[in-house]
């Protein structure tokens, strides 16, 4: 089992960025591949970028691809979203997730064995 715990949300303005942690506790980080997933209220959640085990590729929703970044950090257990150029419709709750043992991209979120607690992200006009 895993613990994730994410941080770095807070409220911006339009066009700034933010980078979010997630901090990965437990069993060893390499067997997870990870994600990042957002649900803003009255939204179902959506998948916004996914990195492999070892971090040699990554996928994005076509909403955040060529401003989002995903990046992991095996050896300080941490997965990270850099999000550049912030529009007001980035606003939500953002999640990571963790897949156990899972070889490739993943982007549904019941592909996903653990989940963090969220933090939020604001972008005002």
């Amino acid at each position: 089992q895993v613990q994730l715990v994410e941080s770095g949300g807070g409220l911006v303005q339009a066009g700034d960025s933010l980078r979010l942690s997630c901090a990965a506790s437990g069993r060893a980080f390499t067997n997870y591949a990870m994600g990042w997933f957002r649900q803003a209220p009255g939204r179902e959640r959506e998948f916004v970028a996914a990195i492999t085990r070892s971090g040699d590729g990554t996928d994005y929703a076509d909403s955040v691809k060529g401003r989002f970044t995903i990046s992991r950090d095996n050896a300080k257990n941490t997965v990270y979203l850099q999000m550049n150029s912030l529009k007001p419709e980035d606003t939500a709750v953002y999640y990571c997730a963790a897949n156990e043992y899972g070889l490739g991209l993943f982007s549904r979120g019941r592909d996903y064995d653990y989940w963090g607690q969220g933090t939020q992200v604001t972008v005002s006009e």
